[in-house]
C-alpha cells in the first residue's frame, strides 16, 4: 500500500460566553465536542468557501495521510447510499473500514464511522485540538471553514484508527471540496443533477465538470449515472483516468425477485435486492460493485461478501419505511431529481387513502419544481421551519404551495399549514391521519433529523391510543 499524499488542485464547552485560552500560547482550551463545533463556526466569515489551498496547508502541517486504499464518492444524489454499500460489503469481507459522511441527521458524530460504528464525541476531541495547533502554528494562522476544520479532525481520527479501507463522501461538488486533498485510489461519481448551482454551475455539464475533479491520472473512476455529462467523460480523457461508464463498462438487470451485475469480464447473478429501498438503489449498488472490482487487486472481496453486504446495508433517511399506523416514510430528498425518485418510490408502495407530507428545505433550493412534482401524490402538507438561517420559512413554503395550487388546481380536500419545527409538524400529521394513511417526512437533513431527535418514531394514530 502506498501512502496517500495531500493533493492541492487549482455555549457549552466554553467558559461563560468566551473561549478559554491558554495564557502562554493563546490556544483555545475546549473540553467538549459541542464547544469545538461552536468554535469552528466563528473561524471563517463564510459558511462555504470553496478551494483547497487553506485546508491543504493545514493537512500538510498535520502530516495527514492514509496507508490503505481510499475511495472518494461524489455526486448530486446517492453518495451516502453508495458509501454505506461499500462499507457494508467491505465489513462483510473482514476489512476494517473508516467512513466519512456528511451532513449528519441528528448527531455530529454520525459523520465518522469506524468499523461500522459511529464514533463517540470523546474520540474526536484530541483531533480537533491537533487541527487547531496545526492551523495556528508559529503564528501563521489559517482561516478554516466549519466544514474544513471538522473534515480535517475526522480524517486525522480515521488515519489514527489504522483502517484497511477509507471511504470519503464529498460534501459539495468535488474539485474544490475539502475531501479532495486526498488522492483516492478509486473515485465514484453517482447521479448528476442541478443542485448548489451558485457554487457548481447552472447545468449538468458545469456540475459534472466540478465533480470530475476527484479523478486521478491512471486510477479508476466509476460513473454510475446512466447518462453521464460529456464534461465527465472529457475530463477522464484529459487526465488519463480509467473510466468505468454505466452501460458501457458495467450494467445491471433484474426482475422482481433478484438482480445481476456484469462488468469487465465479471458477473454476479442471483443477487438479492439491497437493504436500502428504492429503484434508484440498484444504480448505487452497481457503482459500488464496480468500484470494488476496479480495486480487486488491492481490496479483494468475495461474492458472498457482496451478497451479504448489500442485504445488510442500513442508512437512515434514505426512503426509510417505518412500520406503524400510519406508515412513516423518511427521505432526505432535497432537490428536484431526488424528489422525483421519492415520488416514484412512494407511488410504487401501493394504495393509501391519504398521504400527509412534512416538508422543510433550504431557501436556495429549487422549491417550486419540488412541490409541483409531489403535488399529485400529497393530500395534506405540513410545512416546517428549520433551525438554520439558510432554511426557507414554513410560511414562505406555504405561500409557494398556494401559488402552485392556484396554477395546477388544488386536490379535492387538500390542506396545508405551517409549523415551527419538524416535531410539531409530525405531531399535527399524526393527529390528522387515519391508521391506513401514510406520512412522508422529506426535504433537508434538518427535516428528517428533526423527527429523529428522540429516536425513530413508532406511530399510532390518535384513535389507537385510547
Amino acid at each position: 500500500m502506498h501512502l496517500h499524499s495531500i493533493s492541492v488542485t487549482s455555549a457549552k464547552g466554553f467558559a461563560g460566553s468566551a473561549t478559554i485560552r491558554d495564557e502562554m500560547h493563546s490556544k483555545p482550551v475546549i473540553h467538549t465536542l459541542e464547544g469545538w463545533l461552536r468554535y469552528c463556526e466563528q473561524l471563517h466569515p463564510a459558511g462555504i468557501a470553496m478551494g483547497l489551498d487553506r485546508v491543504g496547508r493545514v493537512a500538510r502541517r498535520l502530516g495527514l495521510q492514509f496507508a490503505c486504499p481510499v475511495i472518494t464518492v461524489a455526486g448530486t444524489n446517492g453518495k451516502g447510499s453508495t458509501c454505506a454499500m461499500l462499507e457494508a460489503i467491505c465489513l462483510q469481507a473482514g476489512y476494517r473500514t473508516a467512513v466519512y459522511a456528511s451532513p449528519h441527521l441528528v448527531r455530529f458524530e454520525e459523520r465518522c464511522r469506524l468499523h461500522g460504528e459511529v464514533v463517540s464525541s470523546d474520540d474526536l476531541l484530541t483531533h480537533f485540538d491537533a487541527v487547531e495547533h496545526a492551523r495556528t502554528r508559529n503564528g501563521d494562522e489559517v482561516a478554516l471553514t466549519y466544514f474544513e476544520f471538522t473534515t480535517l479532525a475526522i480524517m486525522r481520527l480515521m488515519a489514527h484508527s489504522l483502517p484497511d479501507v477509507v471511504i470519503l463522501e464529498v460534501g459539495l461538488g468535488g474539485r474544490l471540496d475539502a475531501t479532495n486533498i486526498i488522492d483516492a485510489d478509486c473515485s465514484v461519481i453517482t447521479s448528476i443533477d442541478i443542485d448548489h448551482a451558485e457554487f457548481l454551475g447552472p447545468d449538468r455539464e458545469s456540475i459534472g465538470r466540478e465533480k470530475a475533479g476527484i479523478m486521478r491520472t491512471g486510477r479508476p473512476v466509476i460513473v454510475s449515472d446512466p447518462v453521464a455529462p460529456n464534461s465527465v467523460v472529457d475530463h477522464a480523457r484529459e487526465v488519463g483516468a480509467d473510466l468505468w461508464l454505466m452501460g458501457r463498462d458495467f450494467n445491471y438487470s433484474g426482475d422482481k425477485q433478484q438482480w445481476s451485475w456484469a462488468g469487465r469480464g465479471r458477473r454476479y447473478a442471483g443477487l438479492g435486492y439491497p437493504g436500502l429501498r428504492g429503484a434508484n438503489q440498484l444504480l448505487n449498488a452497481s457503482g459500488a460493485i464496480a468500484a470494488l472490482m476496479a480495486l480487486r487487486q488491492q481490496l479483494p472481496v468475495t461474492a458472498q461478501a457482496i451478497r451479504s453486504g448489500l442485504a445488510m446495508v442500513e442508512l437512515p433517511g434514505r426512503f426509510q419505511i417505518v412500520p406503524g399506523q400510519p406508515t412513516l416514510v423518511l427521505d432526505v430528498a432535497h432537490n428536484p431529481h431526488s424528489v422525483a425518485a421519492l415520488m416514484a418510490n412512494l407511488d410504487a408502495m401501493g394504495f393509501y387513502p391519504a398521504t400527509h407530507a412534512v416538508f422543510g428545505a433550504m431557501a436556495d433550493k429549487d422549491l417550486g419544481p419540488m412541490l409541483t412534482k409531489m403535488a399529485p401524490l400529497v393530500d395534506h402538507w405540513y410545512f416546517t421551519d428549520l433551525p438554520t438561517s439558510r432554511a426557507e420559512s414554513a410560511q414562505n413554503l406555504l405561500h409557494k404551495w398556494h401559488a402552485i395550487e392556484v396554477v395546477t388546481g388544488r386536490r379535492k380536500g387538500g390542506t396545508a399549514a405551517a409549523y415551527g419545527s419538524p416535531t410539531e409538524a409530525l405531531a399535527a400529521a399524526v393527529g390528522a391521519a387515519d391508521t391506513a394513511d401514510r406520512i412522508a417526512v422529506f426535504g433537508s437533513f434538518y427535516t428528517v433529523g428533526g423527527v429523529l431527535q428522540e429516536g425513530v418514531p413508532r406511530l399510532q394514530a390518535k384513535h389507537l391510543q385510547a
